[in-house]
């Protein structure tokens, strides 16, 4: 168990600098205990039952609401429609993003579980497919996994957006893919 460094408050206005060595000192410990211990997660069959109902909204409002735009900010929801590997059937699954150029990000966690996504296995084996945005935009994709110079960058600008990302990928034997849908040429 790590102990909480001592550091002394300064009220002293003319020490700024003090002060912003301490404040450093502090963040950085608690940077440092976040990243030790595991993110807590909501249970399982929570975060499966907030897919469900994500799903159910975006399909009772045929599409007005349930997905939304990534901002520099927050990440956005997309709707991915990919052919099932095995049936041959569209499915659907909405997503997390964010965008990097012309490209959609997405990371293949299945909430944080071991198994991989179903939507990444049938984009493995069939990688064309249809992205649905808000607004009423499709766009026709190409999905693959960043290689090992583009995911560490990619990774990065998730972290940015979840701070626990790091504690969250712990969890998993396995490394989570970062997934880029691309814009398919029409």
């Amino acid at each position: 168990m790590t102990s909480r460094p001592q550091v002394r408050a300064s009220i002293d206005h003319g020490n700024q600098d003090t002060v912003d060595r301490e404040h450093t000192v502090l963040h950085e410990h608690a940077t440092e205990q976040r990243s030790t211990q595991a993110a807590s997660l909501p249970p399982r069959w929570f975060i499966r039952l907030f897919w469900v109902a994500q799903r159910a909204l975006y399909s009772v409002t045929r599409g007005r609401l349930g997905l939304r735009r990534a901002t520099a900010a927050q990440w956005g929801m997309l709707r991915l429609r990919t052919v099932g590997r095995r049936s041959g059937k569209e499915r659907v699954a909405i997503l997390g993003y964010f965008e990097d150029g012309p490209d959609l990000v997405t990371m293949a966690m299945n909430g944080w579980g071991e198994a991989e996504p179903a939507w990444w296995l049938n984009l493995q084996a069939h990688p064309d497919a249809t992205v649905d945005l808000p607004g009423g935009e499709s766009r026709a994709v190409h999905g693959r996994a960043a290689d090992q110079e583009e995911r560490p960058r990619l990774w990065g600008i998730q972290a940015s957006y979840d701070k626990d990302l790091d504690a969250y990928a712990a969890r998993r034997s396995r490394e989570t893919a970062v997934v880029i849908l691309s814009p398919r040429p029409q």
